[in-house]
């Protein structure tokens, strides 16, 4: 919950419970009450809601078709043309809490999905003709759905074939190895390559069933519920139970169980990834690839697990800090054993800031990438991004770096509070963002402490993916005339506010269970300057050309965003340094125009553009491996963006190490320096930085 609105949220709550009180308390249908109480939260709680009309109706209608069978695997043009009679009435029925249209569709969903398990196995009991001259074409918004059975028997052929096909070719480039560096082997025949990419598809194809076997009614229906919500806008969610503790989980960069990831194949629970500081990899308990087959409380019988859906097998594992959990586990070499474990918090790393020194000649540098602003929503004292960069800025202090690079490529944002106190670091006393709620009251965030942690130059680096609270940092202190923003053209757009809202604390009645969690947008990010981040994003001093460029991937690109708008600017004054020098950030811009490498950055995102738009593939040997080679031979131009490596040297910030110095850990983070080395827009942002000289940084403010 964001740090302003909780008068909002308890107002909200009591009126729901003792004011108007949903009539869906009286329903015995769980799905009829679920959507009538979302509608009634979002009626209530959204920033914008729109009318449900037949427009808004259409648009779930298509939204909905495509969140189950986008892909045309499964239902038949008359099927469609059947669901088209509701194509108007959605809305009626979500007023009225009638879930018709999505029990016809969930209905018609399951004997399609029989239809086609009763007939795939025979597409790939013969072997595929390479040598005819046929085409397939994945342009699912073009393309219709199969007019008959029939039709969609060819339509699941040939994208087996295609699947067959790209194994095939792979096959036989590695029988090509292998007698290159054997000269005794044996190359199989194309017969024998043939049968064993057709079982390869068979497997895979058997696997996705295997998956849709854990899918249940609720998981369609939560597929429905998204298509009503998502149609306010693209950041309104609903969350299953099972997702909103995913959410936390991904916020919080931490959780509570036994640190290992688990897979689900042929009905065998499996241990794929041991999390390093965890109880597991504490203990060494487990590996990759042990079986579990029983879990068992203490004092309670084993359960089963191998025909339970995962997610009900990851609930029996998990549980508090300081329970035991029993397993009875198969090793890998097949031996079986009881293995006590103590659950733990197990911290994800990864999800964490990082930080080192970078070196360049006399100078030194501080790096902060910051994956995402992190919180645990129920005890901010706990470690959170804020925090985390606090210790970081007064490390870089005591060693006495020259200069500050934030790196918030690919961050899509967090809590709103962490910004607000980040920008604090930066800044004397002022306000950071502001915000717009529910009836036009506007709200200002500020900094009130008057310390200042770091007064040095500072870039930020952005992209396409930076978005929300990613996008509030960079604007502020690009106001503040604090940083000098380096990056793609703009930043992601999003602008928007959700809170998450617990469906559950809002009714005083319910007789159905969890009912889970609702993200809903309830504010607009206005920066201090007054323009909104909506759509517009923030726009880069320096711009980088992008490999995702000419891809439309932002907030505008949405089926259904919010409008963009201004509202008056806070009142706020402009640091007498001036860190967004002019002549600096032209220089920088004189320097990529004439660098060959960044040219072909360009050129490398234009061809990417084109390349994901191509939805016709070749399905004879020879016009597959053509094609493919031409595109490998073109490709080749842009190996040698490969070939960078700066001549910075980069150190870790050992105050910063984390939970553990393993091999491993150093090992992760050892790989991480190495890709610095890489980066060749991380070595412009050096540049930069090595430009801004004291002597240079001007008293006289930008216009």
């Amino acid at each position: 919950m964001k740090i302003f609105d909780f008068t909002f949220y308890c107002f909200f709550c009591v009126n729901l419970i003792y004011g108007n009180s949903p009539s869906a308390l009286l329903s015995s249908d769980k799905d009829k009450f679920l959507l009538e109480i979302i509608s009634y939260v979002i009626e209530k709680g959204h920033y914008d809601p729109k009318e449900m009309d037949d427009e808004f109706s259409e648009n779930v209608f298509n939204s909905f078709i495509d969140a189950i069978d986008g892909q045309q695997r499964f239902f038949l043009k008359t099927d469609i043309n059947n669901f088209k009679r509701y194509k108007h009435e959605i809305d009626d029925q979500l007023r009225s809490s009638n879930i018709d249209f999505f029990n016809i569709v969930y209905d018609k969903s399951i004997q399609r999905i029989q239809e086609v398990r009763n007939f795939y196995p025979s597409l790939l009991e013969k072997p595929f003709n390479f040598n005819l001259e046929e085409t397939t074409s994945l342009d699912f918004k073009n393309n219709s759905f199969a007019a008959n059975l029939n039709e969609l028997k060819k339509v699941w052929r040939k994208r087996f074939k295609l699947s067959t096909l790209d194994r095939f070719v792979s096959k036989k480039e590695e029988e090509v190895y292998k007698k290159k560096i054997d000269s005794s082997y044996q190359i199989k025949s194309d017969l024998i390559l043939e049968s064993e990419s057709r079982a390869s598809t068979l497997q895979n194809i058997n696997d996705y069933f295997d998956w849709m076997d854990e899918l249940e009614r609720k998981d369609t229906f939560n597929a429905f519920v998204n298509s009503v919500v998502n149609e306010f806008d693209p950041h309104t969610q609903y969350f299953a139970p099972q997702d909103k503790e995913l959410f936390d989980t991904s916020m919080s960069g931490k959780f509570e169980g036994i640190g290992a990831r688990l897979q689900k194949k042929n009905e065998q629970v499996k241990i794929v990834e041991v999390i390093l500081g965890g109880p597991v990899w504490r203990d060494n308990s487990l590996e990759p690839g042990d079986q579990i087959l029983y879990v068992a409380q203490p004092n309670e019988d084993p359960v089963e697990i191998s025909g339970m859906r995962l997610d009900d097998s990851i609930k029996l594992i998990k549980g508090p800090k300081g329970t035991n959990v029993i397993l009875t586990v198969k090793r890998v070499n097949g031996e079986i054993e009881d293995v006590i474990i103590e659950r733990d918090i197990v911290v994800l790393e990864e999800s964490y800031a990082k930080s080192a020194i970078i070196k360049k000649n006399d100078k030194k540098f501080g790096l902060i990438e910051l994956p995402k602003f992190y919180v645990d929503f129920k005890n901010y004292g706990e470690r959170n991004a804020a925090t985390d960069v606090k210790k970081a800025l007064i490390s870089f202090k005591e060693k006495f770096v020259d200069g500050l690079i934030i790196d918030l490529r690919n961050n899509g944002g967090g809590s709103l509070k962490t910004v607000v106190d980040m920008v604090g670091y930066f800044i004397d006393k002022g306000p950071v963002v502001q915000v717009k709620s529910i009836g036009g009251r506007k709200e200002v965030l500020e900094d009130t402490d008057p310390s200042i942690i770091w007064d040095g130059p500072v870039i930020i680096l952005v992209n396409e993916f930076s978005a929300s609270a990613s996008e509030i940092l960079a604007a502020a202190l690009q106001d503040y005339n604090r940083a000098i923003v380096m990056g793609s053209q703009q930043t992601y757009g999003k602008g928007t506010v959700q809170n998450v809202i617990d469906l559950n604390r809002i009714i005083a009645v319910n007789q159905y269970g969890d009912l889970g969690a609702l993200k809903v947008t309830t504010d607009k990010f206005y920066r201090i300057n007054g323009g909104s981040t909506q759509l517009e994003g923030v726009k880069s001093d320096i711009i980088f050309p992008s490999q995702y460029g000419s891809i439309q991937i932002g907030e505008k690109d949405q089926s259904n965003p919010l409008s963009w708008d201004k509202i008056s600017p806070a009142k706020y004054a402009i640091n007498k340094y001036n860190f967004r020098n002019t002549y600096v950030i032209e220089k920088s811009k004189a320097r990529l125009a004439k660098n060959p490498m960044i040219n072909l950055i360009h050129e490398q995102g234009e061809w990417i553009r084109l390349k994901q738009n191509d939805y016709n593939f070749h399905l004879n040997y020879i016009s597959y491996i053509n094609k493919r080679d031409n595109d490998k031979k073109y490709s080749e131009r842009f190996d040698v963006l490969n070939e960078f490596e700066s001549k910075l040297s980069f150190i870790w910030l050992e105050e910063n190490m984390g939970i553990d110095k393993s091999n491993d850990i150093l090992i992760r983070r050892d790989r991480w320096l190495k890709g610095l080395k890489k980066d060749i827009f991380l070595d412009e942002a050096v540049n930069v930085l090595n430009d801004l000289k004291k002597d240079d940084i001007k008293l006289s403010q930008l216009n």
